[in-house]
């Protein structure tokens, strides 16, 4: 007897109804699977309020997460802005995926550069304050801040930035899990960057513990539903 055909339609079990999800799916199917208007401005407001996010962190001095402890060390020896070694390091990154035959989207490149332009912009109209109560409210702020501005671009389903392209590429090719490979990546970043004098302090350890959960808190509200996806697989959301 034939088995009745599956309607393909229905969600598994295992998957919640109605809920959008994360697909791995190529650059060029990211541009194709619809609503892209709308993904557009979600990943560029996602990438602004990444960057102000970036100078809230910064201009509270009270420790920068490791990426930006790196950004921060390099800046204590080239006499360049935070924002342009945010860019040069995004580009570095992305040269490390050659070999990884990763292959970037709209999102990655738009990553690349407009997250450094919005940090340098936030950072010439703020000022750091004084009080230690004020540099704490930036500080939290800012990680909560960070935690849905990485929800918007990721959501928008338009391409990894170039660290989190990094992230899975290593997963792929080597199947060590992306928690082991995201912490290598993070504690390497943050001992050079501690090594060449970048921040590190309070602020890093908050971040490292608060950074996971936020995202996985706001990732379901921000994921856009493509309406033609074509041909992929459900990703993983971040665990942090």
């Amino acid at each position: 007897m034939r088995r009745p055909r599956e309607d393909s339609s229905l969600p598994p079990p295992d998957r919640p109804a109605g809920r959008p999800q994360l697909l791995a799916i190529g650059p060029l199917a990211q541009l194709r699977a619809g609503r892209l208007p709308r993904r557009l401005v979600q990943l560029f407001v996602g990438l602004s309020l990444y960057g102000v996010s970036m100078a809230m962190l910064v201009r509270g001095t009270l420790g920068l997460d490791p990426w930006d402890v790196f950004h921060d060390g390099v800046m204590t020896h080239v006499p360049w802005s935070f924002g342009t070694i945010v860019v040069v390091t995004s580009f570095v990154v992305l040269l490390l995926w050659i070999p990884l035959r990763q292959m970037p989207g709209l999102g990655t490149v738009a990553n690349s550069v407009w997250i450094g332009v919005a940090t340098d912009a936030t950072l010439a109209v703020l000022e750091a304050p004084a009080g230690l109560l004020p540099r704490a409210a930036l500080l939290v702020g800012g990680v909560v801040l960070n935690g849905l501005a990485g929800a918007l671009y990721i959501g928008s389903q338009l391409g990894p930035g170039p660290r989190d392209g990094l992230m899975t590429g290593l997963h792929r090719r080597t199947g060590w899990s992306l928690r082991l490979i995201r912490t290598a990546l993070e504690v390497t970043v943050l001992a050079v960057g501690w090594a060449l004098g970048g921040a590190v302090g309070v602020g890093t350890v908050l971040y490292a513990l608060a950074i996971g959960p936020l995202v996985q808190h706001f990732l379901p509200l921000c994921t856009v539903r493509l309406t033609d996806p074509g041909p992929g697989r459900p990703m993983r959301r971040p665990t942090g």
